[in-house]
């Protein structure tokens, strides 16, 4: 049997059965796999859990059992969970817009998942702060002197508190290494549609839908050498810059980021995230301006961060980019 006819069959197994006998048919699932079948916790039931359910019986009936069976089922479960869990989910954009217009200052956000696209006033041109050092990042490990080497201390010493404690001086130097030519080379292979540098480089021209367009796949930007070790300095900014979306509850989920600020002035509170579990990625940028104070403004990126993702699925373990 095809990998196409089993899901059919599957899908025509538990179409029109109420969770009651979707739950039933989870459990003989798990016993015929040697295992328990997925679960989507935090999810709501009904579509979403018969989907995950009908992929498990694709899986099984089409790669029948035995180890090796068993991880090719489980490979192809993973690309499939993950598209009913991204398929039942959608940021509460409506709760986050309301709380947006209480707040004063300039306001924006795009989420992004898969190729679906939610956002407010998501191509409004703002600067982008320290949010621009996540492109030098990737540039400078894009290098053509870098790409296929070891980094050394002194790629290290530079790079890594850009990143974690957002040092502006690591980043001035960067900007001299990789110039603007490339930065913008790298917009374009992103398919940003309003990025600018700027001379002043905290300056720089970008829009939420840029910024969230460029998180949801920023490990693909970086040379394969140092996908790993950019990753693990945006899981690692410094404890007193993990506000906004770094105090958000996201059980089960990898947290990847970078934020952007004027200084402690309130002109520019920016921030950009990539969220991964498994196969499952959601990205979501939020661009503030003219917040009064930096206090405010990150009060405002949790209260609109923590609306949109509200309904994401919880998981009792972190899983993150491979």
């Amino acid at each position: 049997m095809t990998h196409r006819s089993a899901r059919a069959r599957a899908a025509r197994l538990v179409a029109g059965h109420d969770e009651r006998t979707a739950a039933a048919m989870r459990t003989r699932l798990g016993r015929i796999s040697g295992g328990s079948a997925p679960r989507v916790i935090g999810s709501r039931p009904g579509r979403a859990t018969l989907i995950v359910a009908a992929t498990v019986a694709a899986a099984t009936l089409a790669g029948g059992t035995g180890a090796g069976a068993s991880s090719a089922a489980a490979t192809r479960s993973c690309s499939a969970v993950a598209a009913a869990q991204l398929a039942a989910w959608a940021p509460d954009t409506a709760g986050a817009i309301a709380y947006a217009h209480r707040r004063h200052g300039d306001i924006s956000f795009a989420v992004r998942a898969g190729t679906r696209v939610w956002g407010y006033r998501s191509h409004h041109v703002v600067v982008t702060a320290s949010v621009l050092k996540a492109m030098l990042l990737v540039a400078y490990l894009d290098l053509p002197s870098v790409r296929n080497r070891p980094l050394t201390r002194a790629d290290t010493a530079l790079l890594t508190p850009m990143i974690r404690r957002s040092d502006n001086t690591a980043a001035t130097r960067v900007v001299a290494i990789v110039g603007d030519r490339r930065l913008v080379a790298l917009a374009r292979r992103v398919g940003m549609r309003n990025f600018r540098p700027a001379s002043i480089w905290g300056l720089s021209q970008t829009t939420a839908d840029d910024q969230a367009r460029y998180f949801l796949r920023i490990d693909s930007y970086v040379a394969p050498t140092h996908r790993g070790w950019a990753l693990g300095q945006l899981a690692s900014i410094i404890r007193a810059q993990r506000w906004g979306i770094g105090r958000v509850p996201l059980a089960g989920w990898s947290l990847y980021f970078k934020g952007g600020w004027g200084s402690g002035t309130g002109r520019v509170d920016n921030q950009v995230a990539l969220l991964v579990h498994g196969c499952s990625r959601v990205s979501v940028a939020v661009m503030t301006m003219d917040d009064g104070t930096h206090a405010y403004g990150t009060q405002t990126l949790y209260g609109v961060m923590v609306r949109l993702l509200a309904r994401l699925p919880r998981y009792p373990h972190p899983t993150g980019a491979g």
